[in-house]
């Protein structure tokens, strides 16, 4: 059996996540990164985005989540994320994002679309 990654989710209001898992992709501020059991140690700012957690070495994603900012530390043992908002990417109302992301765009609150624009890449991806 390959190693396994202690990785844990949590966001202000509750732990989403925890889990050994075989690999985590995740949104960083400048890209994305994968975590694999053995990562060197390191700390990133998570941009708007969705995590893949892969629970198999080379399976499929098998659970993903929105992620609206946030850091993610990796340890030698593991990976923590502390999200400022995590969704989990199957419950986003695809047609809500569309209807704020046009609103977003009549305000030009550029924050909002980027947020939004990447919401909704997710839950179509």
């Amino acid at each position: 059996m390959a190693d396994l990654l202690d990785f844990e989710l949590v966001s202000p209001e509750r732990r989403l996540a925890k889990a050994k898992v075989a690999m985590v992709v995740v949104p960083g501020a400048e890209g994305d990164f994968g975590v694999l059991p053995g990562h060197a140690p390191m700390m990133s700012t998570i941009r708007p985005g969705a995590i893949a957690i892969h629970e198999t070495d080379g399976g499929p994603a098998t659970q993903r989540f929105f992620i609206d900012g946030g850091f993610a530390e990796v340890t030698e043992t593991g990976l923590t994320i502390l999200a400022e908002r995590a969704t989990p990417v199957s419950e986003i109302d695809v047609t809500a994002v569309a209807n704020e992301l046009a609103a977003a765009r009549t305000a030009g609150d550029e924050g909002a679309i980027a947020r939004l624009e990447a919401m909704q890449a997710a839950a179509t991806n």
